[in-house]
């Protein structure tokens, strides 16, 4: 009565189907799952220097350089569906045209639980310009090392584990030696 193709047609549709229900149910899961990972973040120094950028017809802007100290337990964010974390800091700021701006100024990729208490002494590692050309009138600007929740089936999960407790002035603008 019913050929081997509907029947091997049944079989795929009916598995396809369960095996959909269990993505929906995984992903419904992490909503359940709340962490709170806890950390510290300071700013050991900023610096800034007048540089030249390679576009723009060699226009003039100002460069900032962030020393920073980070420390975190990120384990608490590792679960059986968590596949990576990404963590990054930034700086949030508005500049002398009263843009807010919030610029990622170092970063870092966690794979394994192993690898999730974080203790970094560093600096930027991504170019930190202010695009009007100088960091002259520009009020001070809030650090906050973020995270992302990268699952292997889900959504994408965002948080905040530290923040600096005062605004960090930007200083006058040093000459390059």
């Amino acid at each position: 009565m019913h050929s081997i193709f509907s029947r091997i047609n049944n079989v795929s549709a009916l598995l396809s189907s369960c095996t959909m229900a269990l993505l929906a149910a995984i992903a419904l899961s992490t909503l359940v799952f709340n962490a709170d990972p806890k950390g510290d973040l300071a700013i050991a120094s900023i610096k800034v220097y007048p540089g030249t950028t390679r576009r723009y017809a060699k226009t003039k802007q100002d460069l900032a350089f962030v020393n920073f100290n980070i420390t975190a337990d990120l384990t608490p964010l590792f679960h059986w569906n968590t596949k990576q974390l990404f963590l990054y800091l930034e700086a949030e700021y508005i500049n002398a045209q009263g843009v807010k701006n919030d610029v990622v100024i170092w970063d870092r990729i966690v794979r394994r639980k192993e690898d999730a208490n974080i203790n970094v002494a560093g600096k930027n590692k991504y170019n930190f310009r202010e695009l009007s050309a100088s960091f002259k009138n520009v009020p001070p600007a809030n650090y906050s090392l973020k995270y992302n929740v990268m699952p292997y089936v889900g959504y994408l999960t965002y948080g905040e584990i530290a923040k600096t407790v005062e605004p960090v002035a930007f200083p006058r603008s040093q000459p390059r030696v």
